[in-house]
């Protein structure tokens, strides 16, 4: 379930260094009531830009593109003061495990590759422009936890989770394993809000900008096993 939105359009800018890929999507987008494509960029310097000026609620983010690709930018977006409500959603034809935790690390709030279907991007875009949880498919998943299997689980593991109450580890292991609030409510018996409280906490301790990156500390951490 996705949570309700503001009364008005979500603001999403696009971009790729493909004009056909851009006109594709904002023809998909323009015929959505409540989706308004709000600008449009062709490389990741241009998205940083243009992610300052408009503020847009979502930014469909390419990974290669020239001057600056699309890892960089959303590293860019992601840590600047003023753009916290900006969203990134990365869309690429590269379903590479590295670029998928890059993009994590970097502050992404999700990943889809360019053959999902136009139900999907939209309800990418959503769910991505609610802060409600990563954006995580089939795929996505696969991949994350093929990336961080290889990864030897930090001896610090413990020390790094002990922060976190047993209520928000258990929280965090749900997030890391893609639920929603009102799905963790749901599975702990607590309320959508609860959960988002714990949810919010859980970021706070571990320094985590949004819910992607509690994904990747889930498994980073091995509270959830690939």
């Amino acid at each position: 379930m996705i949570p309700s939105l503001p009364d008005r359009p979500i603001r999403v800018l696009l971009a790729d260094d493909e004009r056909l890929v851009r006109s594709g999507f904002k023809f998909l987008l323009d015929v959505e009531d409540d989706i308004a494509v709000v600008g449009e960029a062709t490389n990741g310097a241009e998205a940083v830009d243009q992610a300052r000026a408009a503020r847009p609620d979502v930014v469909l983010m390419d990974i290669r593109m020239p001057r600056m690709d699309g890892i960089q930018a959303t590293r860019e977006i992601a840590s600047a003061c003023g753009l916290e409500d900006v969203h990134v959603l990365i869309l690429t034809t590269y379903d590479t495990e590295a670029y998928v935790f890059e993009g994590l690390q970097a502050g992404a709030g999700g990943f889809l590759l360019k053959d999902a279907g136009p139900a999907e991007l939209l309800h990418g875009i959503r769910v991505v422009a609610a802060g409600e949880s990563l954006l995580a498919p089939r795929v996505t998943r696969r991949l994350i936890a093929q990336f961080t299997s290889r990864r030897t689980v930090s001896e610090n593991a413990a020390a790094r989770l002990a922060v976190l109450t047993e209520r928000e580890r258990d929280v965090l292991a749900l997030v890391g394993r893609g639920l929603t609030n009102h799905e963790i409510g749901a599975e702990l018996f607590l309320s959508p809000a609860t959960a988002r409280t714990h949810v919010s906490h859980a970021m706070g301790k571990l320094g985590a900008r949004d819910r992607a990156q509690l994904v990747v500390i889930a498994y980073q951490t091995g509270l959830v096993s690939p």
